[in-house]
Protein backbone atom coordinates (compact mmCIF):
# COMPACT_ATOMS: atom_id res chain seq x y z
CA UNK A 1 0.00 0.00 0.00
CA UNK A 2 1.43 3.35 -1.01
CA UNK A 3 2.20 5.75 1.81
CA UNK A 4 0.18 8.94 1.77
CA UNK A 5 2.47 11.92 2.15
CA UNK A 6 0.95 14.51 4.46
CA UNK A 7 1.92 18.13 3.68
CA UNK A 8 3.75 20.10 6.34
CA UNK A 9 1.64 22.78 7.97
CA UNK A 10 3.94 25.58 6.81
CA UNK A 11 5.90 23.92 4.04
CA UNK A 12 5.38 26.85 1.69
CA UNK A 13 5.79 29.58 4.30
CA UNK A 14 9.09 30.76 2.80
CA UNK A 15 7.72 30.72 -0.75
CA UNK A 16 4.58 32.73 -0.02
CA UNK A 17 4.96 36.35 -1.07
CA UNK A 18 4.55 39.48 1.01
CA UNK A 19 1.40 40.31 -0.97
CA UNK A 20 -0.15 36.84 -0.62
CA UNK A 21 0.50 36.77 3.11
CA UNK A 22 -0.95 40.27 3.46
CA UNK A 23 -4.24 39.12 1.90
CA UNK A 24 -4.38 36.23 4.36
CA UNK A 25 -3.70 38.77 7.11
CA UNK A 26 -6.64 40.87 5.84
CA UNK A 27 -8.97 37.86 5.95
CA UNK A 28 -7.80 37.02 9.46
CA UNK A 29 -8.29 40.64 10.55
CA UNK A 30 -11.84 40.68 9.13
CA UNK A 31 -12.63 37.43 10.94
CA UNK A 32 -11.41 38.98 14.21
CA UNK A 33 -13.90 41.80 13.78
CA UNK A 34 -11.71 44.72 12.76
CA UNK A 35 -13.69 47.68 11.49
CA UNK A 36 -14.20 47.94 7.75
CA UNK A 37 -12.55 51.36 7.81
CA UNK A 38 -9.41 49.80 9.32
CA UNK A 39 -9.43 47.03 6.71
CA UNK A 40 -9.80 49.63 3.97
CA UNK A 41 -6.77 51.48 5.37
CA UNK A 42 -4.76 48.24 5.34
CA UNK A 43 -5.70 47.54 1.70
CA UNK A 44 -4.87 51.10 0.64
CA UNK A 45 -1.54 50.98 2.47
CA UNK A 46 -0.57 47.72 0.74
CA UNK A 47 -1.12 49.42 -2.62
CA UNK A 48 0.86 52.48 -1.56
CA UNK A 49 3.70 50.41 -0.08
CA UNK A 50 4.07 48.64 -3.44
CA UNK A 51 5.45 51.91 -4.89
CA UNK A 52 8.48 51.65 -2.60
CA UNK A 53 8.88 47.92 -2.08
CA UNK A 54 8.42 44.82 -4.25
CA UNK A 55 5.45 43.14 -2.58
CA UNK A 56 5.98 40.01 -4.71
CA UNK A 57 9.09 39.31 -2.62
CA UNK A 58 8.84 35.86 -0.95
CA UNK A 59 8.71 36.09 2.84
CA UNK A 60 11.71 33.75 2.94
CA UNK A 61 13.79 36.49 1.31
CA UNK A 62 12.43 39.27 3.50
CA UNK A 63 14.91 40.96 5.83
CA UNK A 64 15.22 43.91 8.15
CA UNK A 65 17.56 45.45 5.58
CA UNK A 66 14.85 45.33 2.89
CA UNK A 67 12.40 47.02 5.27
CA UNK A 68 14.97 49.74 5.91
CA UNK A 69 15.38 50.19 2.15
CA UNK A 70 11.61 50.67 1.87
CA UNK A 71 11.65 53.45 4.47
CA UNK A 72 14.65 55.11 2.80
CA UNK A 73 12.85 55.00 -0.57
CA UNK A 74 9.85 56.70 1.03
CA UNK A 75 12.06 59.40 2.54
CA UNK A 76 13.90 60.03 -0.74
CA UNK A 77 10.61 60.37 -2.61
CA UNK A 78 9.67 63.30 -0.36
CA UNK A 79 6.81 61.46 1.33
CA UNK A 80 5.49 63.22 4.42
CA UNK A 81 6.85 61.92 7.71
CA UNK A 82 3.36 61.21 9.03
CA UNK A 83 2.56 59.14 5.93
CA UNK A 84 5.76 57.12 6.36
CA UNK A 85 4.86 56.59 10.01
CA UNK A 86 1.44 55.28 9.04
CA UNK A 87 2.90 52.84 6.48
CA UNK A 88 5.49 51.63 8.99
CA UNK A 89 2.82 51.15 11.64
CA UNK A 90 0.67 48.97 9.36
CA UNK A 91 3.71 47.00 8.15
CA UNK A 92 4.73 46.42 11.76
CA UNK A 93 1.27 45.09 12.59
CA UNK A 94 1.44 42.77 9.56
CA UNK A 95 4.94 41.45 10.37
CA UNK A 96 3.96 40.86 14.00
CA UNK A 97 1.07 38.75 12.68
CA UNK A 98 3.48 36.90 10.36
CA UNK A 99 5.66 35.98 13.31
CA UNK A 100 2.71 34.68 15.31
CA UNK A 101 1.60 32.61 12.31
CA UNK A 102 5.15 31.30 11.77
CA UNK A 103 5.42 32.78 8.25
CA UNK A 104 8.60 34.73 8.99
CA UNK A 105 10.49 36.26 11.89
CA UNK A 106 11.42 39.63 10.43
CA UNK A 107 10.84 42.68 12.62
CA UNK A 108 10.04 46.11 11.25
CA UNK A 109 12.74 48.67 12.20
CA UNK A 110 11.57 51.40 14.56
CA UNK A 111 10.59 54.70 12.99
CA UNK A 112 10.27 57.85 15.04
CA UNK A 113 7.94 60.36 13.38
CA UNK A 114 8.22 64.09 13.88
CA UNK A 115 5.93 65.49 16.53
CA UNK A 116 3.47 67.84 14.87
CA UNK A 117 1.14 70.43 16.34
CA UNK A 118 -2.45 69.44 15.64
CA UNK A 119 -4.38 72.07 13.71
CA UNK A 120 -7.48 73.27 15.54
CA UNK A 121 -10.33 75.71 15.08
CA UNK A 122 -9.80 79.12 16.65
CA UNK A 123 -12.30 80.59 19.08
CA UNK A 124 -13.29 83.05 16.33
CA UNK A 125 -13.97 80.11 14.00
CA UNK A 126 -16.08 78.42 16.66
CA UNK A 127 -18.15 81.50 17.36
CA UNK A 128 -19.04 81.68 13.67
CA UNK A 129 -19.83 77.97 13.44
CA UNK A 130 -21.91 77.84 16.62
CA UNK A 131 -24.14 80.75 15.68
CA UNK A 132 -27.60 79.28 15.31
CA UNK A 133 -28.82 79.09 11.71
CA UNK A 134 -32.04 80.68 10.52
CA UNK A 135 -35.28 78.85 11.50
CA UNK A 136 -36.14 78.69 7.79
CA UNK A 137 -32.91 76.88 6.83
CA UNK A 138 -32.87 73.41 5.30
CA UNK A 139 -32.84 70.40 7.62
CA UNK A 140 -29.33 69.47 6.45
CA UNK A 141 -27.96 72.85 7.58
CA UNK A 142 -29.71 72.62 10.95
CA UNK A 143 -28.51 69.00 11.41
CA UNK A 144 -24.91 70.00 10.64
CA UNK A 145 -25.12 72.80 13.21
CA UNK A 146 -26.30 70.27 15.82
CA UNK A 147 -23.49 67.87 14.85
CA UNK A 148 -20.87 70.61 15.22
CA UNK A 149 -22.22 71.41 18.67
CA UNK A 150 -22.06 67.70 19.52
CA UNK A 151 -18.49 67.35 18.24
CA UNK A 152 -17.38 70.29 20.37
CA UNK A 153 -19.26 68.84 23.35
CA UNK A 154 -17.71 65.38 23.06
CA UNK A 155 -14.65 65.33 20.78
CA UNK A 156 -15.79 61.98 19.40
CA UNK A 157 -14.87 60.57 16.00
CA UNK A 158 -16.99 61.10 12.89
CA UNK A 159 -17.70 57.34 12.65
CA UNK A 160 -19.12 57.41 16.17
CA UNK A 161 -21.38 60.36 15.34
CA UNK A 162 -22.74 58.53 12.30
CA UNK A 163 -23.53 55.38 14.30
CA UNK A 164 -25.54 56.98 17.14
CA UNK A 165 -29.20 55.93 17.22
CA UNK A 166 -32.15 57.71 18.81
CA UNK A 167 -32.28 55.06 21.54
CA UNK A 168 -28.66 55.80 22.50
CA UNK A 169 -29.58 59.29 23.70
CA UNK A 170 -30.56 59.64 27.37
CA UNK A 171 -31.36 63.28 27.96
CA UNK A 172 -32.56 62.64 31.52
CA UNK A 173 -29.13 61.33 32.47
CA UNK A 174 -27.34 63.90 30.27
CA UNK A 175 -25.50 61.25 28.27
CA UNK A 176 -25.22 59.31 25.01
CA UNK A 177 -24.25 55.64 24.97
CA UNK A 178 -22.11 54.78 21.93
CA UNK A 179 -21.54 51.17 20.91
CA UNK A 180 -19.67 51.59 17.63
CA UNK A 181 -16.35 53.02 18.72
CA UNK A 182 -12.91 52.38 17.24
CA UNK A 183 -11.87 50.24 20.21
CA UNK A 184 -15.12 48.19 20.05
CA UNK A 185 -16.05 49.22 23.59
CA UNK A 186 -19.22 50.84 24.86
CA UNK A 187 -18.57 54.45 25.79
CA UNK A 188 -20.61 56.97 27.76
CA UNK A 189 -20.52 60.51 26.34
CA UNK A 190 -21.60 63.15 28.88
CA UNK A 191 -23.71 66.05 27.66
CA UNK A 192 -23.54 69.58 29.00
CA UNK A 193 -26.81 71.39 29.70
CA UNK A 194 -26.60 73.38 26.47
CA UNK A 195 -26.17 70.18 24.45
CA UNK A 196 -29.15 68.55 26.18
CA UNK A 197 -31.33 71.51 25.19
CA UNK A 198 -30.08 71.38 21.59
CA UNK A 199 -30.62 67.62 21.27
CA UNK A 200 -34.08 67.75 22.86
CA UNK A 201 -35.23 70.23 20.21
CA UNK A 202 -33.41 68.34 17.44
CA UNK A 203 -35.06 65.02 18.33
CA UNK A 204 -38.48 66.64 18.20
CA UNK A 205 -37.76 67.88 14.68
CA UNK A 206 -35.93 64.76 13.53
CA UNK A 207 -38.49 62.28 14.91
CA UNK A 208 -38.09 58.66 13.85
CA UNK A 209 -38.12 55.32 15.64
CA UNK A 210 -35.83 54.36 18.51
CA UNK A 211 -33.59 52.27 16.22
CA UNK A 212 -33.25 55.02 13.61
CA UNK A 213 -29.95 56.86 13.33
CA UNK A 214 -29.89 60.16 15.21
CA UNK A 215 -28.06 62.13 12.54
CA UNK A 216 -29.71 61.19 9.26
CA UNK A 217 -30.00 62.55 5.73
CA UNK A 218 -33.17 64.22 4.49
CA UNK A 219 -34.65 60.78 3.71
CA UNK A 220 -34.13 59.60 7.29
CA UNK A 221 -31.25 57.28 6.37
CA UNK A 222 -27.86 57.01 8.07
CA UNK A 223 -25.39 59.67 6.98
CA UNK A 224 -22.53 58.33 4.89
CA UNK A 225 -18.97 59.28 5.76
CA UNK A 226 -18.79 61.37 2.59
CA UNK A 227 -22.09 63.15 3.28
CA UNK A 228 -20.99 64.10 6.78
CA UNK A 229 -17.62 65.38 5.58
CA UNK A 230 -19.10 67.35 2.69
CA UNK A 231 -21.93 68.71 4.83
CA UNK A 232 -19.48 70.14 7.37
CA UNK A 233 -17.25 71.49 4.59
CA UNK A 234 -20.17 73.36 2.97
CA UNK A 235 -21.42 74.62 6.31
CA UNK A 236 -17.98 75.90 7.38
CA UNK A 237 -17.38 77.63 4.07
CA UNK A 238 -20.80 79.29 4.26
CA UNK A 239 -19.75 80.74 7.63
CA UNK A 240 -16.45 82.03 6.27
CA UNK A 241 -14.32 79.38 7.99
CA UNK A 242 -11.67 78.03 5.64
CA UNK A 243 -10.83 74.95 7.75
CA UNK A 244 -13.25 72.12 7.05
CA UNK A 245 -11.79 69.02 8.69
CA UNK A 246 -14.25 66.97 10.73
CA UNK A 247 -11.42 65.53 12.85
CA UNK A 248 -10.27 69.06 13.69
CA UNK A 249 -13.16 69.24 16.14
CA UNK A 250 -11.57 66.34 18.06
CA UNK A 251 -8.25 68.17 18.23
CA UNK A 252 -10.05 71.38 19.17
CA UNK A 253 -11.96 69.61 21.95
CA UNK A 254 -8.68 68.26 23.36
CA UNK A 255 -6.96 71.67 23.22
CA UNK A 256 -9.81 73.58 24.85
CA UNK A 257 -10.43 70.86 27.44
CA UNK A 258 -6.80 70.98 28.56
CA UNK A 259 -6.01 74.67 28.13
CA UNK A 260 -9.25 76.54 28.68
CA UNK A 261 -11.33 74.19 30.82
CA UNK A 262 -8.68 72.92 33.22
CA UNK A 263 -9.19 69.27 32.30
CA UNK A 264 -6.72 66.50 33.09
CA UNK A 265 -5.15 63.78 30.94
CA UNK A 266 -6.87 60.80 32.58
CA UNK A 267 -10.37 62.21 32.11
CA UNK A 268 -9.51 63.30 28.57
CA UNK A 269 -8.43 59.72 27.81
CA UNK A 270 -11.86 58.45 28.85
CA UNK A 271 -13.72 61.19 26.99
CA UNK A 272 -11.82 60.54 23.75
CA UNK A 273 -12.08 56.76 24.11
CA UNK A 274 -8.34 56.13 23.94
CA UNK A 275 -7.39 52.62 25.06
CA UNK A 276 -4.01 53.89 26.31
CA UNK A 277 -2.56 57.21 27.42
CA UNK A 278 -0.19 57.38 24.43
CA UNK A 279 -2.31 59.64 22.20
CA UNK A 280 -3.63 61.57 25.18
CA UNK A 281 -0.05 62.30 26.25
CA UNK A 282 0.59 63.63 22.75
CA UNK A 283 -2.26 66.13 23.21
CA UNK A 284 -0.87 67.06 26.63
CA UNK A 285 2.59 67.67 25.16
CA UNK A 286 1.41 70.01 22.42
CA UNK A 287 -1.42 71.67 24.38
CA UNK A 288 0.38 72.07 27.71
CA UNK A 289 -1.71 74.42 29.81
CA UNK A 290 0.45 74.29 32.94
CA UNK A 291 3.63 75.45 31.21
CA UNK A 292 1.93 78.61 29.94
CA UNK A 293 0.00 79.37 33.11
CA UNK A 294 1.22 82.49 34.99
CA UNK A 295 4.29 82.63 32.74
CA UNK A 296 4.59 86.38 33.28
CA UNK A 297 5.63 85.56 36.83
CA UNK A 298 8.19 82.94 35.74
CA UNK A 299 9.69 84.35 32.54
CA UNK A 300 13.30 85.57 32.97
CA UNK A 301 12.63 88.31 30.41
CA UNK A 302 9.55 89.53 32.26
CA UNK A 303 11.44 89.39 35.57
CA UNK A 304 14.36 91.48 34.28
CA UNK A 305 12.06 94.03 32.60
CA UNK A 306 10.09 94.35 35.82
CA UNK A 307 13.29 94.81 37.87
CA UNK A 308 14.54 97.57 35.54
CA UNK A 309 11.25 99.42 35.85
CA UNK A 310 11.44 99.15 39.64
CA UNK A 311 15.04 100.50 39.69
CA UNK A 312 14.16 103.45 37.46
CA UNK A 313 11.43 104.46 39.86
Amino acid sequence: MARIKMPAARSTAKEITFEEAFHIFLTDSAARGLAEKTLKTYRTHLRDISHYFDITTPLGKLSRHKMNEMVVAMRESGLATNSISSYVRVTTTFLNWCRREKYCDVEMPKFKPEETVKETYTDEDLLRLLERPSPSCRFSVYRTWVIINFLLNSGCRAATVRSIKNCDVDLEQHQVITRHNKNKKVQVIPLCRQMVTILREYQQIRGGAAEDYLFCNECGEQLTESALRQGIARYNQSRGVSKTGTHLFRHTFARKYLMDCGGNAFTLQKLLGHSTLKMTKHYCNIFDADIAKNFDECSPLAQIKSSRQTIRR
